[in-house]
């Protein structure tokens, strides 16, 4: 899967203000990459995640999926939002199923889709629990697994690890890494968090509240699973942290 945004333009209005949120962004994705969008609030990264999914519209540029316009959301496009929406009357199983239903796969597939997906997750023996019964962790992965379900080329992800507290977030960083990469889908995720991007991404594209114009695009140059403790690390912490600045600055 091949992603490439050309020349987003986005504003807001109200009755009196004009609140220009992305102004001309241009980036390729390319495939099998895991890229976040790094920036404080209001830089404008879940605004472009959002066009990227066809949620909503820009006022001009374009979303190309393999040289296929975006005008719409599609199964192409895997959705995980924040607070994993999943449905609190559906319990795992059901969930993950819901949108194999919508496109209409046949009985036999979903079933064997459904075996991959809960073994892919570590979710096996979970799947009649409800949202209500199972942790944040658990969540996140039949959230993940939900978006994965009907093979989308491109894995969306807004914050996927928001609502989960500091204690848990290095071990579903670790878990949600995992799980991507050997789902072996093309990624984009929407951070504010420097050492999650770090740890979890190929790339980081830092925004800045400037119109989401983009600071930086780094490549992260470093072996899986990654050490949190090595210099390497550390370096791409400090060089990423500077650029952040400038970020909340609005330069």
């Amino acid at each position: 899967m091949n992603l490439e945004i050309r020349d987003i333009n986005k504003t807001f209005k109200n009755e009196k203000t004009f609140n220009h949120v992305l102004e001309d962004i241009s980036l390729t994705v390319e495939k099998g990459q895991f890229v976040s969008l790094l920036g404080p609030s209001g830089c404008g990264k879940t605004t472009l995640l959002t066009i990227i999914a066809g949620f909503q519209k820009a006022d001009s540029g374009e979303i190309l999926v393999e040289g296929k316009r975006v005008t719409k959301p599609g199964p192409d496009r895997g959705f995980v939002f924040q607070n994993y929406a999943l449905f609190p009357w559906m319990n795992v199983r059901d969930n993950i199923m819901f949108p194999m239903k919508q496109q209409g796969m046949k009985k036999e597939e979903r079933e064997r889709k459904l075996a991959e997906l809960l073994k892919l997750a570590h979710l096996e023996g979970n799947e009649k629990l409800f949202p209500h019964q199972i942790s944040g962790g658990m969540k996140q992965r039949t959230a993940v697994v939900r978006a994965l379900a009907c093979q989308p080329e491109l894995l969306l992800m807004d914050e996927p690890l928001g609502a989960v507290d500091f204690q848990m977030r290095h071990l579903l960083q670790e878990e949600l890494e995992d799980l991507v990469i050997n789902a072996k889908t093309t990624a984009v995720m929407v951070t504010h968090d420097v050492e999650e991007a770090i740890y979890m991404s190929d790339r980081v594209i830092v925004m800045s509240r400037d119109k989401g114009k983009i600071l930086e695009d780094m490549s992260i140059d470093m072996e899986r699973p990654r050490d949190r403790k090595s210099e390497r690390y550390s370096e791409y912490k400090e060089m990423l942290t500077e650029v952040l600045k400038e970020a909340l600055a609005g330069k």
